[in-house]
C-alpha cells in the first residue's frame, strides 16, 4: 500500500504468551509473500519486528498456521494489502473459523464484507469447512478483486430502524437439536425484548457425513436496518455451556449493542478502521462502544498511515469517529 517500512516492538508484551504467535506468524509471512518483504523477527515468540515491503503482487496463495488460530484474524491482516494488489487474487487460508477472542467467519463473511462495498471493495468467502478449538481444520476460500479507484469514504451515523434480525446457528460433529437450541434460545430472548421480524438459519451435518474434526458450535446474529448500519454479536460453545446459554448470550449482546444507539457496532468498529484511513476524503461512523481495539487501530493508522481522526467520546461508551482518509490510489 504506502510501501513504507516499519518497526513494530513490544508485540503483545503484556499477554501471557508474550510475542508473535503461530496465527501472527502465519498471517506476517502471507503478508511477506503478497508485498514481497523483507522481515526480521519472523518467529514464534518474537516481541520485535522490522517489515520492508516493495511491490503487491495478488494472485494464488495458501496460509497455513498449522494450529487452530484464526482465520479471521488472518484476512484481517492481509485484505487490506490485496485489495491494492496488481491482480486479483484467490488465497486458501487453513486453521479456525470459530475461535474464541476473535469474530467468527460467519460475522466475516455476513456483516464486514457487505460493508466493506461501500468503500467499493469486493470481496467474498467460500467455506469449505469449520475449524474449531482446539483441534481446528478450518478451510476457507477467500476471493479479493484488486480496486482500480481509491476507496470511497463511508457515513454510518444514524441507527435507523431494525428491520429484521438475521441469523446463523451451526453445530459440528455434534447432534442436530444443539443448534436447534441455540436458535430457538435467540430468537425467543429477542421476542422477548421486543423484535418480531427473526430469521436464524440452521447448520448441522449428519453423522456420516460430517467432515469436520470439532466438536464445536456457535451463533451469530445481525441486525438489518433501514440505513444499512452494521450491528452483531455472537457466542460460541464450549464444554459444559447449555446451547440455550450460548443462544442467549448472542441475543443478550445484540439488543445491548441496539440499545446503546450506535450506527456501528463494538467490534466492527475496529475492522472498519484502517479502510477508512486509507478512503479518499471524510468518513464517519457512530460506534455503539469505543473499545481499547478501536482506538489502537486508530493510534496505528495515524503514525503508519498517515490519516488523521477524530474521536468524540470515551473507551467503554458510544462514539463517533471521523477520519480524513489518504485517498492511497491503486498502482
Amino acid at each position: 500500500m504506502s510501501g513504507k517500512a516499519i518497526r513494530v516492538i513490544n508485540i503483545r508484551a503484556k499477554r501471557k504468551n508474550p510475542g508473535l504467535r503461530p496465527q501472527h506468524l502465519a498471517g506476517l509471512r502471507a503478508l511477506q509473500k503478497i508485498t514481497n518483504a523483507e522481515v526480521r523477527g519472523d518467529f514464534i515468540g518474537s516481541r520485535e519486528i522490522i517489515f520492508k515491503p516493495k511491490n503487491i503482487e495478488g494472485g494464488q496463495f495458501t496460509i497455513n498456521p498449522g494450529t487452530a488460530g484464526s482465520i479471521s484474524l488472518i484476512i484481517q491482516a492481509i485484505l487490506p494489502a490485496l485489495i491494492f494488489a496488481e491482480k486479483d487474487s484467490e488465497v486458501i487460508i487453513k486453521g479456525g473459523t470459530d475461535v474464541p477472542w476473535s469474530p467468527p467467519i460467519d460475522a466475516i463473511r455476513y456483516v464486514l464484507f457487505p460493508a466493506l462495498k461501500m468503500f467499493g471493495i469486493n470481496v467474498n468467502l467460500e467455506v469449505i469447512r469449520r475449524g474449531h478449538y482446539p483441534r481446528g481444520g478450518g478451510i476457507v476460500k477467500l476471493y479479493v478483486e484488486r480496486i482500480k479507484s481509491p476507496l470511497k469514504p463511508i457515513l454510518l451515523d444514524e441507527q435507523g430502524e431494525i428491520r429484521k434480525i438475521h441469523g446463523i446457528s451451526h453445530c459440528v460433529r455434534l447432534p442436530k437439536h444443539i443448534a436447534e437450541r441455540q436458535a430457538r434460545a435467540a430468537k425467543e430472548y429477542l421476542e422477548i425484548s421486543g423484535y418480531k421480524n427473526i430469521e436464524i438459519k440452521e447448520e448441522w451435518y449428519p453423522k456420516d457425513k460430517d467432515p469436520h474434526l470439532g466438536p464445536g458450535s456457535g451463533i451469530v446474529l445481525w441486525a438489518e436496518t433501514s440505513t444499512n448500519a452494521i450491528l452483531e454479536a455472537d457466542s460460541l460453545g464450549e464444554r459444559g455451556k447449555p446451547a440455550e446459554t450460548v443462544g442467549r448470550e448472542a441475543a443478550f449482546k445484540l439488543t445491548e449493542q441496539i440499545k446503546r444507539g450506535g450506527a456501528v457496532d463494538v467490534h466492527n468498529t475496529d475492522q472498519l478502521i484502517p479502510f477508512m484511513a486509507l478512503a479518499d476524503g471524510k468518513s464517519i461512523i457512530v460506534s455503539s462502544e469505543l473499545s481499547l481495539h478501536t482506538l489502537t487501530a486508530i493510534e496505528v493508522a495515524r503514525r503508519i498511515i498517515g490519516a488523521k481522526f477524530t474521536v468524540f467520546g470515551k473507551r467503554g461508551e458510544q462514539g463517533k469517529i471521523v477520519a480524513e482518509g489518504i485517498g492511497l490510489v491503486p498502482g
